[in-house]
């Protein structure tokens, strides 16, 4: 019997998790990082590798089979529109958990203090890159949206959204010129995208090597459980958030809008969520994403190769939850109360930042002093949660893909571009 892909990914991560933790306790956290991480970082540089092709020549040839700039209009109008609804619902969420739980509480003073000593020199490198992106003034982020030069964009993973902005204006460009100047440009880009696919196949091959070894890594690197149990509330409150949105949000929305159900989608969508889980990078897993949504989903390659490369770039679900309670919870632990105008800036704010976030590792922490300096809340805080961070990120960027998977088969049905079950025909990895 021959195992599906996101058994052996999860037979990767047990295996990894407990060859990390022997080792750690046999004091062989050498032979990891050594001999072991190098395997985990070969694989995830593969699917970044790959990702920005990907995405260029899916979205190429996506918005050449639409053949219509009033079709393009119609996509991004809804999946803008769902993109921002979910994030708002995540912020939402994570504020009401914040304040009922109150995981801020649960921090004494020498746990507080112990924290904001072990952990200042890593929030101050945050700081600092945060200090640099505010110093730029208010419209710099739309200036960065447009590349100088585009192939010096392609060589850079953080550049996405102007990789993303430079193939739209290419693609609209073939939909408005005559069919028999941009054929050969088409066929072109979709026989390219047939070989990138099965480059994909080949690399995800190597997915429970490259997850067993990210988890071993991950097992020796992350801080000994001292003075993390003060954190616990924090942490879970965090997972109940990004629970929430995983398993009741999502699936009600993909059960109103599309008539799909939570095991058909979950079953379909379960390897990209767990190299989300492995690799902590959206762009990382994208290639994934997209191969999983339009072959075991059924959501047509037009309405795909658009929707997860904006989704990978601009919907970070799980990370603005993630805000929204470290913030809240950073201002309780610092007995600093929040009035109900702050927090709903808070929400604005969170929901702007998640934008704005790279779908790289931590890029949400970045964003997340940002967040706090608009709420009055003292920056420095920042280093009562990086003990945690790294696992709440490996969590977070699970609920990022998978919002960006349940927005493409909502606006895919919405546009008649959802296959049937009984016509998906799956590629088998």
């Amino acid at each position: 019997m021959k195992l599906a892909l996101h058994w052996k990914i999860l037979i990767g991560m047990i295996l990894g998790l407990a060859f990390g933790l022997t080792m750690k306790n046999l004091e062989l956290v050498g032979v990891v990082t050594d001999w072991i991480k190098p395997f985990g970082t070969i694989f995830i540089n593969l699917l970044k590798m790959i990702a920005v092709p990907l995405i260029v020549v899916s979205l190429i040839t996506g918005l050449a089979d639409l053949k219509d700039i009033s079709k393009l209009s119609k996509l991004g109008g809804r999946t803008v529109a769902l993109y921002l609804f979910t994030t708002v619902t995540a912020v939402s969420i994570g504020l009401v958990l914040a304040n009922v739980i109150e995981p801020g509480s649960y921090i004494n003073e020498v746990s507080r203090d112990t924290l904001l000593e072990s952990f200042t020199g890593d929030a101050n490198a945050k700081i600092e890159l945060a200090a640099s992106a505010k110093n730029q003034g208010p419209l710099q982020p739309l200036v960065d949206v447009v590349p100088e030069n585009f192939f010096e964009a392609l060589t850079d993973n953080a550049s996405m959204l102007k990789v993303i902005l430079f193939t739209i204006l290419l693609g609209i460009g073939i939909i408005l010129v005559e069919e028999k100047h941009s054929k050969p440009v088409v066929d072109f880009f979709k026989g390219l995208n047939e070989v990138i696919l099965k480059l994909i196949d080949i690399i995800m091959l190597g997915a429970p090597i490259g997850v067993f070894s990210l988890m071993a890594s991950l097992m020796v690197e992350i801080p000994d459980f001292t003075t993390l149990g003060a954190l616990l509330v924090y942490g879970m409150t965090v997972l109940l958030g990004l629970l929430i949105m995983t398993y009741i949000v999502y699936p009600t929305l993909l059960y109103s809008f599309a008539k799909v159900g939570p095991r058909r989608f979950f079953s379909a969508i379960a390897p990209a969520q767990l190299l989300a889980f492995s690799t902590s990078s959206s762009a990382a897993t994208l290639p994934v994403t997209l191969e999983r949504v339009t072959e075991h989903l059924g959501v047509d390659e037009e309405v795909s190769s658009f929707v997860l490369p904006l989704g990978a770039t601009v919907n970070m679900d799980g990370t603005s939850l993630y805000q929204a309670v470290a913030a809240v919870f950073i201002a309780q632990a610092m007995g600093i109360h929040l009035d109900l105008t702050t927090q709903l800036m808070i929400v604005v704010t969170a929901t702007l930042a998640s934008i704005g976030s790279a779908a790289v590792p931590s890029a949400g922490m970045v964003m997340l002093v940002i967040v706090l300096g608009q709420a009055g809340i003292p920056e420095a805080g920042l280093a009562l949660i990086f003990a945690i961070d790294r696992p709440l990120d490996m969590c977070r960027t699970v609920v990022n893909v998978t919002s960006d998977s349940a927005v493409a088969v909502i606006v895919g049905n919405s546009v008649g571009k959802l296959r049937k079950p009984e016509d998906i025909h799956e590629r088998i990895l």
